[in-house]
């Protein structure tokens, strides 16, 4: 795969852009340790533009992204992860019911690991399958930023405030 990670610090911890040599982005992952440092050379054409996007994401302002993507994948996957384009912010489906909306609720376990080799998480909303139960499953970014997306959505009600500290002791 050409290029390399390009850090973008998020409410979900640090990502990591690669983009091919026209500027479209190829792949979007969340960093489980350091992120690596900044590629030398210019910054591709369309990183600010992500960043822009992402920001209005996390605060609520966006809810389609139209940044150029290329996705490379099996025929399936491709099919899969067109499919999960048209959930829609603030819902979510089932493993099961993204078979279904495939042709097929036999190729379940197929459409879940398609869903799983998602090359550009957020953007393509695979965060937004769950399981039959309502259950949060597999996710690569870690469950933790699944929920944090969902309740982000409105699919998962928010986070119940937290209690105010006293500021002085009684």
């Amino acid at each position: 795969m050409p290029g390399s990670f390009h850090p973008i610090v998020s409410p979900v911890g640090d990502l990591g852009a690669v983009f091919d040599d026209e500027g479209k982005l190829l792949q979007l992952i969340r960093f489980h340790g350091a992120p690596p440092p900044e590629p030398p050379g210019p910054a591709p054409k369309c990183l600010p533009f992500l960043k822009r996007q992402l920001e209005s994401y996390f605060s609520g302002n966006l809810r389609d992204f139209n940044i150029p993507t290329h996705v490379e994948g099996t025929d399936f996957q491709r099919r899969v992860w067109k499919e999960l384009l048209k959930i829609p912010y603030g819902q979510a489906i089932s493993y099961l019911e993204l078979a279904r909306r495939l042709g097929d609720e036999k190729c379940i376990r197929a459409a879940a690991r398609a869903n799983g080799a998602n090359p550009i998480s957020i953007l393509i909303p695979c965060h937004r399958v769950i399981g039959s139960d309502g259950s949060l499953v597999g996710y690569g970014g870690g469950l933790d930023m699944k929920e944090f997306l969902l309740r982000l959505e409105g699919v998962l009600p928010k986070s119940p405030p937290q209690p105010r500290l006293p500021l002085t002791w009684d």
